[in-house]
């Protein structure tokens, strides 16, 4: 039997994304940094948004790092205003979206009751209205083109119900709702919609309290589920991931 060499073995793709244009809502810090990076290593042009202008500088040259072509805006993508002026400057920058990942999140905690009108709409605005408002500002180049890529970063808590979750179970109880009916919408147009629901990650996200680094997931973790959702053939897609941390807290 001859060995198994280098120029026997067909070698993988090293930039499948070559030629492909990512948007990552939320990518100056934690999940979405890391997964504008991966997609970058990957060689897709990366636009990411967010708030804080040195963090997105930050990491807008990491990723110039890895891929030449690279776009950052301040954003608040609860508001219809910026998000069409997030989504006309990157197609301009970098030409049409063919990957979108809606990233953005926070998490506020503590019994339904006790929280205000103000929190509940700082939740849903964020976690969920976002992902509508941004999704809807992108379809319609990827219907032309005929393909894309949209993916929502939900959680394990859009699956489960825990004491002090109200605001934040219901923000992604809602993602998980719509990611599926926008799949059966879109799917006709070669568009996939997939959703993504990690359990406690290790990043700055205000969550329930501090986790044992050894019982949590990495950013990197959900960056790796993100790489196979776009990476996948053609023909299927991959509707709904579940990324746990393999030891229990």
């Amino acid at each position: 039997m001859l060995p198994i060499t280098e120029t026997n073995v067909e070698l993988p793709e090293k930039t499948p994304l070559a030629g492909v244009v990512s948007l990552v809502t939320g990518g100056s810090r934690g999940i979405g940094r890391a997964i504008a990076l991966r997609l970058a290593g990957l060689g897709s042009s990366v636009a990411i948004c967010g708030r804080n202008v040195g963090a997105l500088q930050s990491v807008a040259a990491e990723l110039q790092a890895r891929v030449p072509s690279v776009f950052s805006q301040v954003a608040d993508v609860t508001t219809v205003t910026d998000v069409a002026s997030l989504v006309e400057k990157t197609e301009a920058t970098l030409g049409p979206i063919s990957i979108l990942v809606n990233n953005v999140g926070l998490g506020v905690f503590g019994p339904a009751q006790e929280k205000s009108e103000e929190d509940w709409d700082r939740v849903l605005n964020t976690n969920l209205k976002s992902v509508f408002l941004v999704s809807r500002a992108v379809v319609p180049s990827m219907i032309r083109s005929g393909r894309g890529d949209i993916i929502n970063i939900s959680s394990l808590a859009g699956r489960n119900t825990f004491a002090g979750g109200g605001l934040y179970c219901a923000s992604k109880w809602g993602v998980q709702g719509l990611s599926g009916c926008m799949a059966e919408d879109l799917r006709e147009h070669g568009i996939r919609v997939s959703v993504i629901c990690p359990g406690s990650v290790a990043t700055e996200f205000s969550g329930r309290g501090p986790k044992d680094p050894s019982k949590v997931l990495t950013a990197d973790d959900v960056a790796h589920a993100v790489a196979m959702v776009v990476t996948q053939g053609p023909q299927s897609f991959l509707s709904e991931i579940h990324v746990r941390p393999l030891r229990k807290a």
